[in-house]
């Protein structure tokens, strides 16, 4: 593996793991196994390294979220995929929560960088929901699903159980 995706990799895992602020460069380059000239050659400033981190987060949630929705026809059944999808994550025994949120909550409400790509992956999530609502005319709910699909995230990771993501999957076939 090259020096610029093992710093990536390195990069994505601890952010995840362990949070932007409380994962340092030097942290980075040697896990990742790389010089320090190497990582600042590739991304001049840990702000760069985490824009990076959430450019690959969202483009890996958006595949598996579309690959979720390719099992399946009707607009209702993807939606409600999306939310067992949703149940399946956080299950995972390495659950820390929604990248992008997690982020939102230790950056600074002044930078507008970083908050732009996070809002730019979490438009995409609510346009999605738009596009699935659009066939079955309720495409004034997707603010409604977007919501709880976050509140769900976040409940889970708050109470570390998958009730929240059960109870959000009830509120849902309601509405749908």
């Amino acid at each position: 593996m090259d020096p610029k995706t093992r710093i990536i990799d390195t990069a994505c895992r601890l952010f995840y793991e362990q949070g932007y602020n409380s994962t340092g460069i030097n942290q980075v380059i040697k896990e990742a196994g790389v010089a320090k000239a190497s990582l600042y050659q590739h991304f001049p400033s840990k702000e760069d390294l985490l824009a990076e981190y959430l450019k690959v987060s969202s483009a890996t949630t958006s595949q598996t979220l579309q690959s979720v929705m390719e099992k399946y026809t009707d607009p209702r059944e993807k939606i409600i995929g999306l939310f067992d999808f949703l149940l399946k994550f956080t299950k995972q025994t390495k659950f820390l929560g929604c990248n992008f949120l997690n982020v939102a909550a230790e950056i600074p409400k002044d930078n507008r960088k970083v908050r732009a790509l996070i809002r730019k992956q979490k438009n995409s999530i609510r346009k999605m929901f738009t596009e699935l609502l659009v066939p079955l005319g309720k495409q004034y709910l997707a603010d409604e699903l977007y919501i709880l699909f976050d509140a769900a995230l976040v409940s889970s990771k708050v109470y570390g159980e998958t009730w929240p993501v059960n109870t959000t999957i009830k509120i849902v076939k309601k509405l749908i």
